[in-house]
């Protein structure tokens, strides 16, 4: 390929002599001059007529024209995508989260993330931590949130978060009045409970038998966010991840710290030897801030 003169070429045919096109293209008028002889000698062709000092196009010029046109449509694409990964690194961003983060935490980070603002495209898959897990493991997403109740073999993890859960309850329960419920008053009314292989619940099993507490379970389900709305409802108490009460606090359901600490983690898992990319990496760093923002709200609630 002869680009140098392919582009003195179309410079001279966009800007119509060889002085525009040397200044289009920075350089002198006589290199200009060069480029086009030199491209003619290669090419075989007349592809311009001196006419009184000035270059006419010929018709083999305006037919060459044409095809150029086409390569600098797909070049200027390919500069384009360039400064595109330099900037915000690979243009697309899969994410996989179970409930209690993905179904409001990590939309609120997505938000202040603003892929619309950037040269990305993200998918946001919300399943079990499980189905984290696989889609990590297979490559299908670049990172993911689960609880710790799946074995991490086969993915490099951290600890994203660690939370006591809180107790949920209707802004008309009778211990609202109290800043701390004792293991003892989740027996005082019927209890929301999760599905029997969430890690929250057989870590609230083992508290429960330590302290001789029977509960009176009215319903079980998976999800943290239905929990809260049952709470809500005046259905009875619950025990939940306070990420994804915070929605549910906004709306009247309150919340009150737990005097056994049951602690929910949530780990960052990743495929390993898959590097994250740029975008990743700074939605990453908006998922730590928003961490930190929600976090924070959640202590001066409880705290106050």
């Amino acid at each position: 390929m002869y680009i140098r003169e392919i582009e003195a070429f179309r410079a001279v045919i966009t800007s119509g002599s060889t002085g525009k096109a040397a200044r289009l293209l920075g350089v002198s008028q006589p290199a200009v001059s060069q480029a086009i002889r030199k491209l003619e000698e290669l090419a075989e062709l007349r592809l311009f007529d001196r006419i009184g000092g000035r270059l006419q196009p010929t018709q083999e010029a305006h037919a060459l024209m044409t095809e150029v046109d086409k390569f600098f449509v797909g070049y200027e694409a390919i500069e384009h995508r360039i400064r595109s990964l330099r900037m915000f690194g690979v243009g697309r961003l899969s994410v996989a989260s179970y409930p209690a983060f993905g179904v409001s935490f990590v939309s609120r980070a997505i938000a202040a993330f603003a892929p619309q603002k950037r040269d990305v495209r993200m998918s946001l898959q919300v399943g079990s931590s499980k189905e984290v897990f696989q889609l990590v493991s297979a490559g299908l997403v670049d990172f993911g949130l689960m609880n710790d109740e799946v074995a991490t073999q086969s993915v490099e993890h951290s600890v994203f978060s660690t939370f006591s859960g809180v107790v949920a309850m209707s802004p008309e329960h009778p211990l609202r009045a109290r800043r701390v419920i004792q293991l003892g008053d989740l027996a005082s009314d019927a209890f929301i409970d999760m599905n029997p292989e969430d890690l929250g619940r057989t870590r609230l099993e083992s508290a429960l038998v330590e302290h001789g507490v029977t509960l009176r379970r009215v319903i079980e389900t998976p999800l943290s966010a239905t929990a809260c709305e049952l709470a809500l409802a005046g259905v009875g108490l619950a025990l939940v991840n306070p990420i994804a009460a915070l929605d549910y606090m906004a709306r009247g359901l309150v919340v009150r710290r737990l005097a056994v600490a049951i602690d929910a983690r949530t780990l960052l898992i990743m495929r390993p030897g898959r590097p994250v990319s740029t975008n990743g990496q700074e939605f990453l760093r908006y998922l730590r801030l928003q961490l930190q923002s929600e976090t924070d709200k959640i202590n001066r609630y409880l705290d106050a």
